[in-house]
């Protein structure tokens, strides 16, 4: 596996007195700019904060590429939206996910009812983030390639706004000027917080608060705060709370409007609720349920967070969907399909059975994905056989999809974290693109890409994100 010359030269990259002098610096450089996590898991922990990891130098990725995944973002933030419009396609898309997948089951029962009882709230907040790989084709050609969209708790758009000042110093000192210059302006957290801040003023009430739904542990709370100072910043009150917070005081009153502690909520901004363990009581799905049927704009709400899941993704790959969503608009669909790798259906028949046979003949060119958000759930290599091999002729393979394996190239970097001794490793990088949009009824009022992000990780480690503990914070460097 050949590394890219592209970036920042080796030469520079083995320089071991340069290096080592740089490290201090990026350090202090990550302290100082704010680039900050939690270093224990204890609910009471600012005697316990450290930098986030991050590179030493900005990846290289192709202008080209880059400018493509900026470009395609508003398309994927309108077709989110059409989705969560569209409850035949969802019932169709998961109705054999939802039979054997307990989570993504009780998330849809969540969505039925509120259907039946009609939505209480017209005004839909998405913040999502669209995440890509590079892939590197036989003939040496590169293309853009999806791996997944989230449309609850997409994180980092803080921390990210604060990258770039590290890295730009990082190159001064390494007296890469014309590198320093490719670092490009990013504040995702101001884009987030100005949907949020639509949505709240849409709401109509200057006394009503947004609620961001949060765990009790929070190591990456520093990424929340920075989106929670820009709403604090343009006079919006902000409070954070608990599933336990809402199903102990949470109430409804006769017009459905949310109140949590005696304060009404306009906003509730998911930053939890996407993972089975984050939902500890059948208390905890009350809390879910009463959100969801109230008058507050829930980012997401239900249905928005069931567009996001690995299933649509698949779904959405199938010829002719993405023309039901974007009629008489081929522009519009070629952009946004040439961004899907290989996309494959477990579900029972004949298809799925020819998936199951693909992946087992050849499975270190798949990646098998449950219904799972958080990092670190996919599975690779000969664990697909063993997955695959228990349940080949049983339903409970319809709660995984199949999706091509997709081989960035890799580059040469430092990982920097704290506590650890700092090494020249063969990365590979993942990019992410932040969208944000407002909708009141039938009226889109706010559609933008608001930034990105980009991890790296060693290519030692298949799968695991920033929070896992497996891949660093970076910048890219447009080449």
């Amino acid at each position: 596996m050949a590394t890219t010359t592209t970036g920042i030269p080796e030469e520079v990259l083995r320089n071991g007195e340069l290096i080592k002098k740089l490290e201090e610096i990026a350090k202090d450089a990550a302290l100082m700019s704010g680039i900050l996590m939690r270093t224990k898991e204890t609910p009471n922990a600012s005697e316990v904060v450290g930098f986030a990891p991050l590179t030493l130098f900005p990846s290289p990725v192709p202008r080209a590429l880059f400018q493509q995944a900026l470009a395609v973002q508003v398309q994927f933030n309108l077709l989110v939206d059409k989705i969560s419009q569209s409850p035949d396609f969802l019932e169709e898309a998961l109705s054999s996910t939802i039979k054997v997948d307990e989570f993504t089951a009780k998330l849809f029962s969540i969505h039925r009812q509120v259907l039946q009882e009609g939505r209480a709230q017209s005004i839909v907040l998405g913040l999502n983030r669209s995440d890509y790989m590079l892939d590197q084709g036989e003939d040496g050609s590169t293309s853009l390639k999806q791996i997944e969209i989230n449309t609850i708790a997409a994180s980092f758009g803080g921390l990210s706004s604060r990258t770039p000042d590290v890295h730009r110093h990082i190159l001064k000192v390494a007296e890469r000027l014309e590198d320093q210059k490719k670092i490009l302006d990013n504040n995702p957290a101001a884009g987030l917080a100005k949907g949020i801040a639509k949505a709240w003023e849409l709401y109509g009430s200057e006394k009503a608060v947004v609620m961001f739904l949060v765990e009790n542990v929070q190591r990456n709370i520093f990424d929340h705060r920075y989106v929670e100072n820009e709403l604090w910043s343009r006079n919006i009150p902000v409070v954070r709370r608990q599933f336990e917070d809402v199903c102990k005081t949470g109430t409804l009153d006769q017009n459905k409007r949310l109140f949590v502690d005696g304060q009404e909520v306009a906003v509730v901004y998911f930053r939890n609720g996407y993972m089975p363990q984050n939902y500890s009581s059948a208390q905890s799905w009350d809390a879910r349920l009463m959100m969801e049927r109230s008058r507050a704009v829930k980012c997401p709400d239900i249905s928005t967070h069931l567009a996001g899941t690995k299933k649509v993704q698949q779904e959405l790959a199938r010829p002719g969907v993405l023309e039901r969503f974007f009629p008489n608009q081929p522009d519009v669909v070629a952009q946004i399909r040439a961004t899907f790798a290989g996309l494959y259906t477990l579900d029972m028949g004949v298809e799925g059975d020819k998936t199951v046979a693909m992946a087992l003949a050849k499975p270190d060119q798949y990646v098998l994905k449950p219904q799972r958000e958080g990092g670190g759930n996919n599975i690779y290599g000969q664990e697909i056989c063993q997955v695959l091999e228990g349940m080949t002729d049983s339903s409970e393979r319809t709660a995984y999809i199949l999706m091509d394996k997709i081989r960035p190239c890799p580059v040469l970097n430092y990982l920097l974290r704290p506590c650890a001794p700092l090494r020249l490793s063969t990365c590979l990088s993942e990019l992410g693109v932040f969208g944000a949009y407002v909708r009141q009824g039938k009226e889109m009022v706010m559609n933008e890409c608001v930034g990105h992000l980009l991890r790296t990780k060693s290519s030692e480690h298949a799968d695991g994100g920033v929070a896992a503990g497996v891949a660093v914070l970076d910048n890219p460097l447009l080449v």
